[in-house]
């Protein structure tokens, strides 16, 4: 079964930087498409970021574009989310997911999730 471990959150000031690592397995990471979402509090969850598997087409959400950076190592089902110039609303539990965008309504992979607390 689809297993995923978020991990790199953390507490950081506003303008910081965090990287956020995805450990995947249960699936043939390598020919995935794989995604980013988040849910800050009391909202709903918000698609952030995807990647092809062959790692070279990206798509970001306008709230991130360029400041955010999703990325692979196949060789070590791993994907990677490097985020910059953080801001308060990007406070929230970061999760991973196969797919390019939002995981369907019947997904139920999902890892525990890692939380990014931006705040001075």
């Amino acid at each position: 079964e689809v297993h995923l471990v978020e991990s790199g959150g953390g507490l950081v000031q506003p303008g910081g930087s965090l990287r956020l690592s995805c450990a995947a397995s249960g699936f043939t990471f390598a020919i995935s498409a794989m995604s980013w979402v988040r849910r800050a509090p009391g909202k709903g969850l918000e698609w952030v970021s995807a990647i092809n598997g062959g790692g070279d087409d990206t798509s970001y959400s306008d709230s991130v574009q360029g400041r955010f950076t999703i990325s692979r190592d196949n060789a070590k089902n791993m994907l990677y989310l490097q985020m910059k110039h953080l801001n308060p609303e990007d406070t929230a539990v970061y999760y991973c997911a196969p797919g390019y965008g939002m995981p369907k309504k019947g997904y139920s992979g999902w890892g525990q999730g890692t939380q990014v607390t931006v705040s001075s």
